[in-house]
């Protein structure tokens, strides 16, 4: 496995590899990874500081340690194998995130776990950004992944390319496992947005486990269940979704009057234009309903009917329906117990 340097110094054995390799007498180590320890140890203090103590678990052939190999000093890592070899891979030759398919999120998982229990600053940085390109802490990136992923087509992830179960929608990785591994990184800025599209799912679906995303199996997985601690927060976020749908069909919409400036029957048209939009919209949301796309929609019905609501009556609704997606959109935070978003931005990002 790669990568492997003739000219390194210092051989990493993965532990799996450590516990279960038969190393040859006369070839190479257990499957490990001969790299320079220099330029890791400038990454990272803890990897630095760990080259530098004793080892305590030797690697035996037959009755004799192998502490050492070709000169090299033999280190077991506590990794998994293709995480380790990604990570070191990335010190050498930097990291490119991608959302192509699921496998570029197990890469970046693995990525992140190790650039965090390692201390390696940089890397967690990129993870953590490429991260919130799809799991926003702003609107626009919220309504940018929505957009998105309503206009790409379904990627097969089985041989079985026919199979309609085995086909994975954009962005291809079920929210619990982003909310896995941030909880399992300390990243918290990814939180409320993993946690919102958490809360389209029902809640006996979570339980059952048997999405197709959460089907797959890979070494960089993070957990398919559900935590005590989440389970609250998933009930929270669900009340709160279906309170703000409810919220802008009353208020917003329904209880709304007409523009100074409406100049369509002294504005008694648009004030009733805007009662009967109210009916439709409580009578076409469902359990399952996103309110930023359903504000959205309503937002863009209204926009484009010039028959029923004046131009200052659409304009002054338009404001209104934006700041009210804002305001909800800073306060899905609050409702995970973490601090606003830009203090998160800001200690996470920067």
């Amino acid at each position: 496995m790669q990568p492997w340097f003739e000219d390194g110094n210092i051989i990493l054995v993965p532990q799996e590899e450590a516990r279960s390799s038969e190393p040859s007498k006369s070839e190479k180590p257990p499957v490990g990874f001969r790299v320079h320890r220099g330029v890791l140890s400038r990454h990272s203090e803890i990897l630095r500081d760990m080259f530098e103590l004793p080892q305590p678990n030797a690697i035996h052939d037959n009755d004799s340690e192998i502490s050492r190999y070709e000169g090299c000093q033999v280190i077991v890592m506590y990794d998994i194998p293709i995480e380790l070899s990604n990570l070191v891979k990335a010190l050498y030759d930097g990291v490119t995130f991608h959302n192509r398919s699921v496998d570029d999120f197990f890469y970046l998982a693995g990525i992140l776990r190790l650039s965090t229990k390692y201390f390696i600053t940089h890397l967690r940085t990129q993870a953590i950004k490429h991260l919130t390109q799809t799991w926003s802490y702003d609107l626009k990136g919220h309504d940018t992944m929505l957009d998105l992923a309503i206009r790409t087509p379904q990627l097969s992830y089985s041989p079985d390319l026919d199979a309609p179960s085995n086909k994975l929608s954009y962005p291809y990785i079920h929210p619990i496992h982003v909310l896995n591994l941030a909880r399992s990184t300390n990243v918290r800025i990814v939180v409320p947005s993993a946690l919102y599209f958490l809360s389209l799912y029902p809640l006996a679906d979570l339980i059952r486990a048997d999405h197709p995303k959460l089907q797959i199996t890979h070494p960089s997985k993070p957990s398919s269940s559900l935590q005590p601690s989440d389970l609250v927060n998933y009930t929270l976020m669900f009340q709160k979704r279906i309170d703000g749908i409810l919220d802008f069909i009353k208020t917003v919409v329904g209880q709304r009057t007409s523009s100074p400036a409406c100049t369509n029957g002294s504005g008694r048209i648009c004030m009733r234009s805007f009662q009967r939009l109210s009916t439709r919209l409580a009578t076409s949301w469902v359990v399952r309903t996103g309110p930023f796309n359903f504000i959205g929609q309503a937002m863009t019905q209204v926009s484009q009917d010039t028959e029923n609501f004046c131009a200052a009556c659409r304009e002054k609704f338009a404001l209104d329906v934006g700041a009210y997606r804002e305001k909800f959109w800073g306060e899905l935070p609050a409702v995970c117990g973490l601090p606003a978003w830009e203090v998160m931005k800001e200690e996470e990002l920067s």
